[in-house]
């Protein structure tokens, strides 16, 4: 079984993944601070456009009406704003009834240092260095890089994850890099009954589990999935270290090296995580996607 005990599930979310804040970031990059901080200031009544995040945001919220306190959702907000050029942001959050109370305005400086002073279970961001650093701190992190939202048109809240360097630890994937496909799968041949270790988001998926206990089992709001480019024989040992670990998943999809993006439009994503930028790329254009940079894909 997870080692989680019940808890309230924690997600940080950076101001530019929850709000489209491109046009001030350029501002930001091409005039500097000063001409950013002025920026904001003047355009601090004008509620800004939901970003990438906001539909499953608004999603996960949405289900703290079904359950129990001990196990509610809270959404935190982390951002390099200072509070005074960050009041737009909290007036846009109240503009469209985010239940948002919580925030870390930074100045500047790297918000990553209070993800775990708030016990978050998952950080996004549009920054891919204060992910880098959570995933370092043991936190679940991923850079937002997708064109896309998510469907807000359907209630149901979809995960979907990829497997090794992801849900699972990267051992696997070391071998395939350095010996090829042969050597991966004689490995996972010879392994399929050893469990796999934890990958970053093997926590998360845990905390999720326990939401869906929670929640009612008939048209349940949320729902899993791993996408791997496993295919059989490897396919066991990823059911086998489910099974150790007392996780379950609601889909698996071993597609054998095909390509992931058609079966996430299938399945209807409302965010995929994956250690790989060119499956992340292929994916971003159809489905809000995160790249989890860890592991051996992510060392050059």
């Amino acid at each position: 079984m997870s080692d989680l005990s019940a808890q309230r599930l924690v997600i940080a979310i950076s101001s530019r993944a929850l709000f489209d804040l491109d046009e001030a970031h350029r501002i930001y990059e091409q005039q500097g601070l000063q001409a950013y901080s002025d920026y904001q200031i003047e355009k601090e009544e004008e509620v800004l456009t939901p970003g990438q995040a906001f539909p499953m945001v608004q999603k996960l919220l949405a289900l703290n009406a079904n359950l129990p306190g001990h196990l509610g959702i809270d959404v935190i907000l982390l951002s390099r704003n200072s509070a005074d050029t960050g009041l737009r942001v909290f007036n846009s959050i109240e503009h469209y009834g985010l239940s948002i109370s919580r925030a870390a305005f930074c100045g500047g400086e790297a918000p990553w240092r209070y993800i775990k002073a708030f016990g978050c279970q998952l950080f996004l961001s549009a920054e891919g260095s204060d992910v880098r650093v959570a995933l370092d701190n043991g936190v679940a992190a991923a850079t937002l890089v997708s064109s896309v939202a998510s469907h807000s048109d359907d209630p149901q809240l979809r995960f979907a994850f990829d497997g090794d360097a992801v849900l699972f630890s990267d051992e696997s994937e070391r071998i395939f890099k350095a010996q090829g496909l042969d050597a991966f799968a004689a490995n996972e041949d010879a392994a399929r009954k050893q469990p796999m270790m934890g990958g970053p988001f093997k926590n998360f998926l845990a905390s999720l589990q326990q939401l869906q206990q929670a929640l009612p089992a008939e048209n349940p709001p949320i729902r899993t999935a791993l996408v791997t480019a496993r295919s059989a024989p490897a396919h066991e040992r990823v059911i086998r270290t489910l099974r150790a670990w007392g996780i379950r998943i609601d889909e698996s999809i071993f597609l054998g090296g095909l390509s992931k993006t058609e079966f996430l439009r299938a399945y209807r994503a409302d965010v995929f995580f994956d250690d790989q930028q060119t499956h992340c790329k292929a994916a971003g254009d159809h489905v809000p996607t995160g790249h989890v940079p860890h592991g051996v894909a992510n060392n050059d």
